[in-house]
């Protein structure tokens, strides 16, 4: 069985930065792309970011591209993501994923992810 534990999340003031942890756990990090999602209220979920099972293969969502970074410590089995310049637009609540089977795999589509976190809420104000 694979868990996923998100943590990091908060309220921070527009221009901030916060870093997301994603805890996996069950099978080495390796086995697994992982991938970070972001859903607002009222909005579907969007792709932010993905690593391969590698961890050669970077991806990330445009509305992201320059300020998130995405990044992996395999000794914890942990995966990270980096928010930079973070603006109220990122205000939402953050999904991790990871998926074992990656032959085909669409990194930014949510629905080739099989397992996922509970989440991390994270507020940006002005």
């Amino acid at each position: 069985q694979v868990h996923l534990v998100e943590s990091g999340g908060g309220s921070v003031q527009a221009g901030a930065s916060l870093r997301l942890s994603c805890q996996v756990s069950g099978r080495p990090l390796g086995s697994y792309a992982v991938a970070w999602f972001r859903q607002a209220p009222g909005t579907e979920r969007e792709f932010v970011s993905a690593i391969s099972k590698s961890g050669s293969d970077i991806y990330y969502g445009d509305s992201v591209k320059g300020r998130f970074a995405i990044s992996r410590d395999t000794a914890k089995n942990t995966v990270y993501m980096e928010m930079n310049s973070l603006k109220p637009d990122d205000t939402a609540v953050y999904y991790c994923a990871a998926e074992g089977w990656t032959f085909g795999l669409r990194y930014q589509s949510e629905a080739d992810y099989t397992y996922w976190g509970q989440g991390t809420q994270v507020t940006v104000s002005s």
